[in-house]
This record gives structure tokens, sequence and C-alpha cells, in this order.
């Protein structure tokens, strides 16, 4: 399995995320360590944004040379300059990672692209990468009518998009082919569905009760395969090869070593079919605190 394809995602080093998170943030000391062992395993790409807390200025503190960077802008506030916005928001960004430029920059809110701002946000993106601020210029979306709307309008390069065995609406839309086809890289996310995936029945909040029988599949699937949760997760992502990337993200060193180690023995598998579009539990912005 291609380890060099895993992203590391950056969100726990800025926030406090994650249904499965017991502990918050990882500590600066423990980020460095997640750091240097993703080096040793040949992962060179990061996954962060303006919105993830304090996780660019942890990342810039901790030196990010060498690294393929990939952030993302925050929605655009009312205000008349567009341009100069993107232009300030982009420097702020460089500025808190120590860094001349980046590997790619991802409208966070795809929606926005579809009113006013949108071709402002996009002209002065592709200004940035003219000036050699940005490689890339993309887009993050929650689902691929996203992309129905977005790519008539804008030549996007890369595209961030869930993806796990819940979900594979990018698949079966034939956006992941069409992609394929434009040469626009796809890097897959959520594949443990913020850690829903990972836990049994017991560990998951009530607000996943609903969907006890997908549950039931799931968890008697995984008994039958001998297969543990998150071999399952993310062999199913890894198994994926039209992605060009998939985020992992991590709450600690230990559980980062365990996800490498699985990376490098996930093998072949017949993998059921437990796709579903219900948004309800597919989109964890719906989710509600329960």
């Amino acid at each position: 399995m291609n380890r060099g394809r895993l992203v590391l995602g950056t969100v726990q080093i800025g926030l406090d995320y994650g249904v499965a998170n017991q502990r918050g943030r990882v500590p600066v000391d423990e980020a460095r360590a997640i750091l240097r062992l993703a080096r040793e395993n040949g992962i060179d790409c990061l996954d962060t944004a303006a919105g993830y807390g304090e996780s660019e200025a942890t990342l810039g503190s901790l030196g990010m040379e060498g690294w393929k960077v990939v952030t993302k802008l925050r929605g655009a506030p009312e205000i008349d300059d567009v341009a100069a916005w993107v232009r300030e928001e982009t420097a702020e960004s460089l500025r808190r990672l120590r860094l001349q430029s980046v590997h790619a920059v991802l409208v966070h809110r795809a929606d926005q692209m579809l009113g006013s701002k949108g071709e402002a946000i996009y002209a002065a993106l592709k200004t940035l990468q003219e000036e050699g601020r940005i490689g890339s210029v993309g887009v993050s979306i929650y689902g691929p009518e996203d992309l129905d709307s977005l790519m008539p309008r804008f030549g996007f390069e890369i595209v961030q998009s869930p993806f796990s065995l819940l979900d594979r609406r990018i698949a079966s839309s034939g956006w992941l082919d069409r992609c394929r086809e434009r040469g626009i890289a796809v890097h897959g996310r959520s594949a443990f569905l913020q850690g829903a995936l990972l836990m049994t029945h017991h560990e998951r909040a009530r607000r996943f009760s609903r969907w006890s029988p997908l549950w039931d599949r799931y968890e008697s699937w995984l008994a039958e395969s001998g297969l543990a949760p998150l071999q399952a997760c993310l062999g199913f992502a890894l198994a994926e090869e039209r992605l060009d990337g998939v985020v992992v993200g991590v709450d600690s060193l230990a559980q980062f070593a365990q996800l490498v180690e699985t990376a490098k023995t996930t093998g072949p598998t017949e993998y059921p079919d437990l796709s579903t579009t219900d948004l309800e539990l597919i989109n964890p912005a719906r989710w509600k605190n329960e």
C-alpha cells in the first residue's frame, strides 16, 4: 500500500476536533514528533486551513520547508474589494506557515463560489498562482453536486471531497473519473467519518442510533473479515487508486504510528456495499449535539 498517498490532516493540531477525540488539541511537542514520523515514512503532504485555529501557526513554528502544504481560504466577508481580501488572507496564511509559497490553496466554502464574489475570488487566486505564491487552486466540497455547479465556471486543479466506506458519492456520481480525465487531483477526506467508523455501537453518541441497521451490517462484516475498523476504513480509501491523496487526521503520536503501520500492511479486500446518501449521517455539519 502506498503510504506516500497519505496526506496528514492537521486540524487537531489547531482545534479540539472530532467526535472520537478525547484529548483536545495535539501538544506542540507531540505535533513535532508526528511530523518527524510522517517524514520517515514518505509522507510529505499536509492539509491545513486558515480556519483551523492555531494549526497554521503551529506548523510554521515547526518548520514547513520541504513540505507540500495545502491550506484553505476562509469564507469571504461582506466587502467590496474581494481581490485585496484574498491577497491579504493568503499572505497571512503564508506568514503563519513561514513560507514563500504553498502547494495549493483551496476555497473552503464551495457555495460561496456560486455567489457574487465567486469570480473575483477565483481570479485573485489565479493571480497569486501566476506570481508563484500558490501551486494549485482548488476547492473543498461536501458532495459531487458542488462540482456539477462549479466545474463549468472554474478551472480548479485540485478537489478535496468526502470519501469513505459509507460515502462513495464522488465515485458513484462519475466525478472521480471525470477529474482524472481532466488532470484534476482529488484528495479524499473523512475516511473515518470523524472517528465514528472506528467506534463500537456503545461508544457512538446517541445521535447515531437511528442508523443501527447500517452499523450492524458494518460490524458484522468486520467480524467476518477479521479486519479492525482502522484497517477496513483506511484500506478502503487507499484501495481507490483514482484518489491522489487520502487525508487522515490524528489525535496523538501513538494513533498516527498505528495508522502508518496499518497503511503498510493493508492488502486487497472485498468490501461490502455500505454506501449511503443520507446527509444526516455522512455530512458531520448536519450532526446535532445529543
